[in-house]
């Protein structure tokens, strides 16, 4: 099984040629499936929208997209509180949805808020009805069948320059490694990771995608080429500059990661 996992297009500030590189690549080497863990926009506007969906509509492959923090609507806040969605109606059903492959599922786990209680809401939080609803869809999975999780945020913090900060993000890392999921997948802080984070129920995975966009942090434009055999996950980094993968992710979680307390 293969996956090939895209984060933070960011359509309104997009790297044109590697979109244009991920593209034939999807087009040549036909993944199983793609998974987009958020941040398609840029300032989620109608002409970002637009352009993302035409992009996303085009991929010939089985996709599912989570939305990032940068795809809730900025300006127009009756619109973010009321509808946040409807500028996505043209791909509505790939949507925050599960990919059933051969015996493994690709399962969303929504980290966006309309808004909350801080002033930051950029960072990740998770619901206890997100996480509810994808506790469920595991557990609904037919006998034999593995689960990666897709989320915009990484659900702890991975050391990083950018961070999430996730509300709720040890709490539900910990009711996934109950559930065995081989792997969570994320996006936001524009660098690739692969760790491993150990919980009171025992190790989870996580993997963390770099960015499509000009906005870089420590990295150049990169995605995941996932490959699942017999239940082992081998993660390549590609990118146009070609770096090798060890020198683009972050494998480790450094002693320093967790947010600071009350943040």
């Amino acid at each position: 099984m293969r996956i090939f996992h895209i984060s933070d297009i960011h359509f309104g500030l997009q790297d044109s040629a590697a979109l244009n590189w991920v593209r034939d690549c999807i087009d040549r080497e036909r993944p199983d499936a793609v998974a987009i863990t958020g941040d398609l926009t840029m300032r989620a506007r109608h002409r970002e929208y637009e352009a993302a969906n035409a992009w996303i509509a085009a991929l010939d492959v089985p996709v599912t997209v989570n939305i990032g923090n940068h795809d809730m609507p900025y300006f127009n806040l009756v619109e973010r509180f009321v509808a946040p969605y409807r500028r996505y109606r043209a791909i509505h059903s790939m949507v925050e949805s599960e990919v059933d492959l051969p015996g493994l599922a690709i399962v969303p786990l929504k980290t966006t808020a309309r808004a909350q209680w801080r002033l930051n809401w950029s960072k990740g939080w998770i619901t206890q009805p997100a996480l509810a609803e994808t506790l469920e869809a595991i557990d609904s999975l037919p006998e034999g069948t593995q689960a990666i999780v897709s989320a915009h945020h990484p659900l702890v913090e991975t050391g990083t320059r950018g961070t999430a900060l996730t509300r709720g993000g040890s709490q539900a890392l910990e009711e996934l490694a109950r559930r065995k999921v081989l792997a969570v997948l994320s996006g936001h802080v524009h660098d690739a990771f692969d760790l491993i984070e150990e919980t009171r129920a025992g190790p989870v995975r996580m993997i963390g995608a770099g960015t499509l966009s000009r906005r870089l942090r420590s990295t150049p434009p990169s995605f995941n080429d996932i490959s699942i055999v017999a239940g082992h996950i081998t993660v390549e980094v590609r990118n146009l500059a070609s770096v090798a993968t060890s020198d683009m992710q972050i494998d480790d979680v450094p002693d320093d990661a967790s947010p600071p307390v009350g943040v």
